[in-house]
């Protein structure tokens, strides 16, 4: 059964419980290896905090904090690491390139790091509604920064010119008809992120429910394989993606059933303002992804502001996955909505927490 609603006639919300049949190979088991073997990484926390548990009628809430990632505010240096390193391994050794990329923030800031770790060079090219502390701090990791008067869809377009030289690879986290091995790369290496839980949450029991921001579908991707990917023995939580209203690419795309883009606007969640699928992405969430929810710039700023009170630093991004929960298990209709997510009273709730508050610093 396919139920929906659109933004005019009520919350802008979609749901198919019959995803949770549907299964996919998993992500390959030496990801989380690699990263292992890197400098500074750690598994990012999972905080459990009953008092969301109590506001939501659940009976778990567990937030992954990914407001230290790898020396970053954000979870992104998964994707760019394990992509870099599939890249360079395919070229002679020390064989110099240029990795490009089109970013709205993080993701260019990890290619940027990963980069000169490397010992090779970044280019990335930045839309309009980046904030300038956003774009400093990709400067300050050495990077070509290339400014470009548009939305992010643009600037994707003129990374991708730009790449097509010898000594250029994009690194790019959207995929298209034709490139989408090293956007799989990306969402291969958002893997570790969901193994972490599942050790983490040892003991407690499975979540019934992931929260999971979505711009281009990359991380939400990553949580479809992983969840949809696991032995039949263990169950299928819901996955719910949550997007800004004026960027809610994911949730037109299963509303219309085929992909679209949408026109975007202005938002204080700036990571995930992106207007057209991954092509790479599309496939899995038209099949395995449970429901989407687009929010407000304020609900993500009162989730923002009520996760930092609780102990965690949160930008509006990171914080977009509580507000979609809340307005999926809360408020007019909330009943049909919990039960198309399987959600009760003892359910297991994960919110992806992508990014702290200094990755974003837009006042919350």
């Amino acid at each position: 059964m396919i139920t929906s609603t659109g933004v005019r006639r009520g919350l802008p919300w979609f749901a198919r419980p019959a995803a949770r049949l549907w299964t996919c190979a998993p992500a390959p088991a030496d990801v989380g290896d690699f990263h292992a073997s890197l400098p500074g990484y750690a598994p990012t926390p999972l905080t459990e905090l009953p008092s969301l548990a109590a506001e939501l009628g659940v009976g778990r809430v567990f937030v992954k904090d990914e407001s230290l990632r790898l020396g970053l505010p954000a979870f992104k240096a998964l994707g760019a690491s394990w992509a870099i390193h599939r890249v360079l391994s395919e070229r002679p050794p020390g064989a110099r390139v240029r990795l490009v990329t089109a970013t709205d923030g993080n993701h260019g800031r990890a290619v940027a790091r990963t980069a000169r770790m490397r010992g090779h060079r970044a280019h990335v090219f930045v839309p309009d509604g980046v904030h300038e502390s956003a774009v400093a701090a990709i400067g300050a990791e050495g990077a070509l920064i290339e400014r470009i008067r548009g939305s992010y869809d643009e600037a994707v377009r003129q990374a991708a010119r730009s790449a097509d030289e010898p000594d250029a690879v994009l690194v790019q986290d959207m995929a298209w008809p034709g490139y989408e091995e090293i956007p799989g790369w990306i969402v291969e290496g958002y893997s570790t992120l969901f193994s972490e839980i599942d050790v983490q949450l040892s003991g407690a029991g499975s979540p019934g429910l992931v929260a999971v921001p979505a711009g281009v579908g990359s991380l939400a991707q990553a949580a479809v394989t992983h969840y949809r990917g696991r032995p039949a023995s263990l169950p299928a939580p819901a996955v719910l993606t949550v997007e800004p209203g004026t960027a809610a690419c994911v949730l037109a795309s299963l509303t219309m059933r085929e992909p679209v883009s949408v026109e975007t606007g202005t938002t204080t969640m700036a990571g995930l303002n992106c207007g057209t699928v991954s092509s790479l992405a599309w496939p899995y969430l038209r099949d395995g992804l449970d429901a989407a929810v687009a929010v407000t710039d304020a609900g993500s700023a009162a989730a923002a502001r009520d996760l930092g009170a609780l102990g965690l630093s949160c930008g509006p991004c990171g914080a977009a996955s509580l507000a979609g929960v809340r307005a999926a298990l809360t408020g007019a209709g909330s009943a049909e909505r919990r039960a198309a997510l399987a959600v009760g009273p003892h359910t297991i709730v994960v919110l992806l927490s992508t990014e702290g508050a200094a990755a974003n610093p837009h006042t919350v």
